[in-house]
């Protein structure tokens, strides 16, 4: 049995799916935020992984995760440069010697200082290129496609 989607089918799901629309964008936002903070040594995955470690009280692996909304496996491999480069260390937790805490270094800590100043010019003038649209309303239209 031979059977072929029309081409119109092709223009429709072009200009309508959700899912190819997002991922254009984040793959155009995450190329940007890569050329930007290439000069602080970071890429935009680092700088995030860095800012979700960035907390009073160091994280287990699993809230870190899913915060990221990555498994853990990708997470402890994206952990595995930063912590050659001595941004993040991985410790046993006192309480618990099977689960892993992560605590970003002062090298770390640094390394987003380094990165703020960059991060906020330019975020700002993404948001201000989204005239006409509340940056708000899309956050929690982005939020609620996250917990799909």
């Amino acid at each position: 049995m031979s059977t072929t989607v029309p081409f119109e089918t092709t223009l429709k799901v072009r200009d309508t799916c959700l899912c190819l629309h997002a991922q254009r964008a984040a793959r155009a936002l995450g190329r940007h935020f890569d050329d930007v903070l290439k000069p602080a040594g970071l890429t935009n995955q680092q700088f995030s992984l860095l800012m979700a470690l960035n907390r009073p009280a160091p994280p287990p692996l699993g809230p870190v995760a899913k915060l990221l909304a990555i498994d853990r496996t990708t997470l402890t491999a994206a952990l595995k440069p930063l912590e050659r480069r001595g941004l993040v260390r991985t410790d046993p937790s006192p309480v618990d010697g099977r689960t892993r805490l992560l605590l970003l270094t002062q090298a770390g800590r640094d390394a987003l200082a380094t990165a703020m100043p960059v991060w906020r010019e330019n975020h700002a003038a993404i948001e201000a290129r989204l005239k006409g649209f509340d940056p708000d309303m899309l956050r929690a239209a982005l939020n609620v496609l996250a917990s799909i």
